[in-house]
């Protein structure tokens, strides 16, 4: 490190200066060492705090380790505690339902027991007082008894009467005064005593039969009998589950709850403490289910603030302008018919004795309702004869289902293919009485009696019984005829198919001709009498048949026409078929011999002679004629069609409908501009639906411009396969061009490149347009620009629309070309969490386009992508202009159909669209209610959509926004949840005090939550006995407005200011209805005097409104009658 210079030591200083040099370089190397040690002792220390370190780290890391397992297994524990008492709470549930039934049983015993009783007390009144042997307990015996008791008891009374609060005053009949002579016993006459039912033997049914008459004693009359005989009075009107509500929560419990307490006699007591003495005779206490105070106020309020509309029905019959209807009912139980149609319906549907409370009904219930049944048919239009092997008449009886099953005469019409029957053979000229409907799933055989045969048609069997064996052997023949022609038949089995060739030929079989329309399906060659025939005259089987052209034969010498062609069957006489046009001739010998198949490529258009030849080699990849020029790609015009075409017309359009698909694939797509390739598309579209016979032609024309090739523009393939992917779901083409399309697309079928993705696409769009069919509308606006611009490949279901909720929300659902309504509903309901639309009643709805206040119901078979495509091309014609292209669809969801089965089964998320629903009827004031009620539905509404009411801070630094922003809510709650007329007939004072009602009920209702609102707001409106009907207004004279009411249980007729029932008509008695001019006909049966006439008098009624309207209330009447009829 440092030099050592060593000097000569003979030198004087040289043995010094050495010396202190190395004494100098020992102290610098001492320090060295010293430092060196300072250096290891410092990195000793640093291993050692990093070993301390990481020591700590470990630690750290296992305490969280166990403190993790720790919280793990308290986490488990307290899983299988809250298991264990979830296990609990379903056992005390299990037991508290079997407490439940066996208090029902009882109860159930209880009554029985009473109704003995009473029946004993009966018996016992009509002098019965021994023991009833068997050959005097007949019912006539017993029927003249009763009789001559209550005449005698009615002449012995005396003038003091007290009236039934049910009654009128018209019809009260007046009873004795029960004597208060303390002699008399329980055992005398005039206080008869409840004898036990085992101490003689009765006729429970013979004395039930006395039972039904009504009423005529007086609760007075015999006051320790009234538990008896409370049982047999109709309730009053008044009193509704409301009352029974009311009993629950304040605990009183009455064994007579419909007397008043001014009515009871001293006496009563007294029999009651002594029945209730007696095992057995007093009725086991029912659940007690008490409702919150907030609650039950609100019922309180609904008690009076709904108008029973029954209860005004007696006024309107007593001013004779309108006729009650009440079949089976006599006229003294009138008001009691019309409280039982005024009872809330959770109480018509309690399984027990005693009122189920709303809140106690299960939503994992599946409660559907029955499905809708086939049409009844009521008319049918006869069309032309058919061969006379195919026809029949004559007289058959029908069996007749009523409430008991008769046999009927009719004249019995076998035509077209369908079996009709009319009152007698005059009758023919008229409407038939009733069609039985034979389709290829109908069965023919012979019934179980005599002469008899059977129909079974789907779900209905139909027995017809004829007059002698021969003509039964005869029906059965032509019957069993029909019905395999229409089992083989594709005109049958598939209504929907479209003919590959149809048009009129002249038919030459042994050297007869007819004139005939004839179809080509399939295979099969039929032949009708006329364009307009249903059921063909015969049919021609083309399979392996040779088909030709050939020159007039001697059996064609007498027909004029230029060309003739020859149909060689196996081992039949040749048909001849006469043509007149050349066009026409090439096309149906094109046809012919592709359904008979011996085409072999020698028949038709060059193009199609190709695609036959490859289907012969069935499609061989390595075959040069895929790259025939007239397969491939070409920016020249066509001289001639692809296809074989029956008229110069059709090929001229051809020629034009190529010059379209060139102008859509070879301009580009510009956003801005896009209608013009949305036209483009439309207009050539529309031609091809418009004629079919061009649908191959356009087929053939795109297959062609989407041949891959080199000098093709980037955009030019892609724009063919956009156009190419619009026709697959729209239509399909006929085989063999069917088959060449789809080998084409499984061909470029490539999930790397954006065309072989469109040719992936279209592969799935052509399955879906197999199995639902072909569409009725070109394709929308909205489908055109999903397909241009939105990559619909990356989609099963490429296109999407939202659908409106009537609480102001929306759900986005996806379809594709060829989705249904009905699978649209079906994916809506799946999003939803909802039921299936026959189960909820809830249908789909579009608004009019041309801008009126309508919605239109849609069928459940109809396609989504047709609907919108309808729609739009009536809003253009309404509205014209640019601005109105952008206008599309809106769809509603909502209730169409109303049962009471359904309640039972209903989701949180249909209980919602219901309320809202029934909010629309109330502030259009189609609900009566009064004010104070409609005060309290807006304030659940309300507590629903904003939540908590937040009331603002009143004091010296309150802000006036808050007061605003609370008054704005409110205002805003009003507009939608108060009734209109309300609404529009207070003043400006009047508004500010009903806000501040409102934000009193509203703040009472803090913390509760939306399912709970919502579930009383339900109870509330049920208390109408028309809730949920469809209301139509109507006019039945110049000066009478009305509402026609629509639900399950028939048509009604209400007031239209007090929506009160000014008529009713059950379905049973409704004969027809439909529309009549400008009107709604409805025709009702009118009850006879007397029960044992048959003749019904009829009553026709017309309801003036729009005709909109009536094609409205039509179809919602017609699917209730189909209802009650199942």
């Amino acid at each position: 490190i440092y030099p050592i210079v060593f000097q000569h030591p003979g030198s004087p200083n040289g043995g010094k200066q050495c010396i202190a040099m190395r004494s100098q370089i020992l102290l610098e190397l001492k320090r060295l060492v010293i430092h060196l040690k300072l250096s290891v002792q410092w990195m000793e220390e640093r291993l050692k705090a990093s070993d301390i370190q990481s020591s700590d780290s470990e630690l750290q890391l296992f305490r969280r380790c166990q403190n993790l397992q720790t919280v793990l297994q308290e986490k488990d524990e307290l899983i299988s505690t809250l298991e264990q008492q979830l296990e609990e709470q379903k056992q005390n549930r299990i037991q508290d339902a079997k407490t439940v039934e066996e208090k029902a049983a009882k109860i159930k015993e209880w009554v029985m027991r009473k109704l003995n009783e009473v029946c004993s007390c009966f018996l016992y009144m009509c002098g019965c007082v021994e023991k009833v042997d068997a050959e005097d307990g007949s019912s006539d015996e017993l029927n003249k008894r009763f009789q001559l008791q209550c005449l005698d008891s009615s002449s012995s009374s005396s003038d003091t009467n007290t009236p039934s609060p049910i009654l009128t005053p018209a019809l009260t009949p007046k009873r004795p005064t029960p004597s208060r002579d303390s002699q008399d016993t329980p055992a005398s006459p005039k206080q008869p005593r409840l004898r036990n039912p085992n101490a003689f033997t009765v006729n429970l049914a013979l004395a039930k039969k006395h039972l039904s008459q009504p009423p005529l004693y007086s609760e007075a009359a015999h006051g320790r009998t009234r538990n008896a005989f409370s049982m047999l009075r109709p309730l009053r009107p008044q009193e509704t589950d409301m009352d029974q509500e009311k009993k629950m929560e304040t605990g009183v419990r009455e064994c007579v709850p419909d007397v008043p307490p001014a009515e009871v006699s001293p006496e009563e007591p007294e029999t009651l403490d002594a029945s209730a003495a007696v095992p057995g005779s007093k009725p086991p206490t029912p659940p007690l289910h008490r409702l919150p105070s907030w609650e039950s106020r609100i019922y309180a309020v609904a008690k009076s603030g709904i108008r029973l509309s029954e209860t005004s029905c007696t006024d309107v019959a007593n001013k004779g302008a309108f006729r009650l209807c009440f079949c089976t009912y006599s006229q003294s139980f009138t008001e009691c018919v019309v409280f039982f149609s005024a009872v809330s319906l959770s109480s018509m549907t309690s399984e027990s004795d005693y009122a189920i409370p709303p809140d106690a009904y299960s939503t994992d219930t599946e409660c559907s309702e029955p499905e809708n049944k086939l049409p009844k048919t009521c008319s049918s239009s006869s069309d032309s004869g058919k061969t006379e092997s195919m026809e029949k008449s004559g007289y058959l009886i029908k069996m007749v289902k009523t409430w008991k099953k008769t046999w009927k005469r009719h004249w019995f019409v076998l035509k077209d293919g369908e079996l009709l029957y009319y009152k007698s053979p005059s009758d023919v000229i008229r409407k038939p009485q009733g069609q039985i409907e034979l389709n290829a799933c109908s069965t023919i055989a012979r019934g179980d009696g005599k002469q008899m045969l059977q129909v079974v048609t789907g779900k209905s069997v139909c027995n017809l019984k004829a007059d002698s064996p021969n003509l039964l052997e005869e029906w059965l023949r032509v019957l069993q005829s029909i019905l395999r022609i229409k089992a083989a038949s594709p005109l049958f089995t598939h209504p929907d198919a479209r003919p590959v060739m149809k048009g009129h030929l002249t038919k030459v079989k042994h050297g007869y001709s007819k004139h005939v329309w004839c179809e080509l399906f399939g295979k099969t060659l039929y032949y009708f009498r006329n364009q307009e025939d249903k059921f063909p005259l015969g049919q021609i089987k083309l399979w392996e048949a040779r088909v030709e052209e050939v020159q007039k034969s001697c059996d064609v010498a007498e027909v004029s026409a230029q060309y003739t062609l020859s149909i060689q069957s196996v081992s039949q006489d040749p048909t001849y078929l006469l043509i007149d046009s050349p066009h026409e001739k090439k096309a149906w010998l094109f046809h012919l011999s592709v359904a008979a198949g011996t085409a072999g490529g020698q028949v038709g258009t060059e193009f199609e002679q190709l695609v036959g030849k490859l289907l012969s080699i069935e499609g061989d990849p390595g075959s040069q004629l895929w790259r025939h020029p007239t397969l491939c790609f070409t920016k020249e015009g066509l001289s001639s069609p692809l296809t074989t075409l029956p008229s110069q017309a059709l090929q001229t359009e051809a020629i034009k409908l190529f010059k379209t698909c060139q102008l859509f694939i070879n301009v580009a797509i510009d956003t801005p501009a896009i209608d013009y390739h949305v036209t483009l598309a439309q207009c050539a579209l529309q031609v091809c639906l418009t004629h079919p016979e061009l649908q191959n032609e356009i087929y053939c024309q795109l297959i062609k411009q989407t041949r891959i090739c080199l000098d093709l523009f980037a955009f030019s393939g892609t724009q063919g396969w956009q156009f190419l992917a619009l026709c697959v779901g729209l239509f399909l083409p006929t085989p063999p061009i069917l088959w060449y399309l789809q080998v084409h697309l499984k061909r470029h079928g490539d999930s790397r490149t954006e065309v072989g993705k469109y040719a992936i696409y279209c592969q799935r769009s052509l399955e879906r347009t197999q199995q639902k069919g072909d569409r009725q509308a070109r394709s929308s606006r909205m489908e055109i620009l999903s397909i241009l611009l939105r990559n619909p490949y990356h989609h099963s279901l490429p296109f999407s629309v939202p659908v409106h909720f009537l609480n102001n929300t929306y759900q986005v659902v996806s379809f594709d070309a060829s989705t249904t309504v009905e699978e649209f509903q079906s994916q809506l309901n799946q999003d939803t969490a909802m039921r299936k639309t026959g189960q909820s009643g809830f249908s789909l709805y579009s608004d009019d386009p041309t801008g009126k206040d309508l919605e239109h119901c849609l069928q459940g078979n109809l396609k989504i992508c047709d609907i919108i495509s309808k729609w739009e091309q009536a809003s253009k014609e309404q509205h014209t202009g640019k601005s109105e292209s952008a206008r599309t669809v809106k769809l509603t969801y909502k209730n169409r159909l109303y049962f009471s089965q359904q309640m039972r089964g209903e989701t949180e998320r249909e209980r919602l669209l219901l309320a809202y629903q029934t909010n629309e009827e109330i502030t259009a004031g189609h609900f009566p209610v009064n004010k104070e009620l409609a005060l309290e539905m807006a304030a659940l509404l309300a507590q629903v959509d904003f939540g908590d009411f937040e009331r603002p801070f009143v004091g010296p630094g309150a802000s006036g926004a808050a007061q605003t922003k609370s008054n704005q809510t409110l205002k805003q709650v009003l507009e939608r949840f108060y009734p209109k007329h309300y609404r529009h007939a207070c003043t400006e004072e009047q508004m500010r005090y009903l806000c501040l009602l409102l934000s009193t009920r509203w703040a009472s209702l803090r913390g509760r939550s939306s399912s709970e609102c919502i579930r009383i707001y339900l109870t509330v409106a049920r208390k109408w006995s028309f809730f949920g009907a469809k209301l139509f207004e109507a006019a039945v004279s110049k000066n009478m407005r009305v509402w026609l009411a629509v639900h399950e249980d028939g048509v009604s007729m209400l007031e239209f200011n007090s929506v009160k029932v000014l008529a009713s008509y059950a379905y049973k008695s409704i004969v027809k209805f439909g529309a009549c001019g400008q009107d709604f006909m409805l025709v009702v049966t009118l009850s006879s005097g007397t029960s044992a006439s048959k003749e019904k008098s009829t009553e026709k009624h017309l309801f003036a409104m729009p005709p909109s309207k009536v094609g409205t209330v039509f179809p919602a009447s017609f699917t209730y009658l189909n209802h009650f009829q199942q």
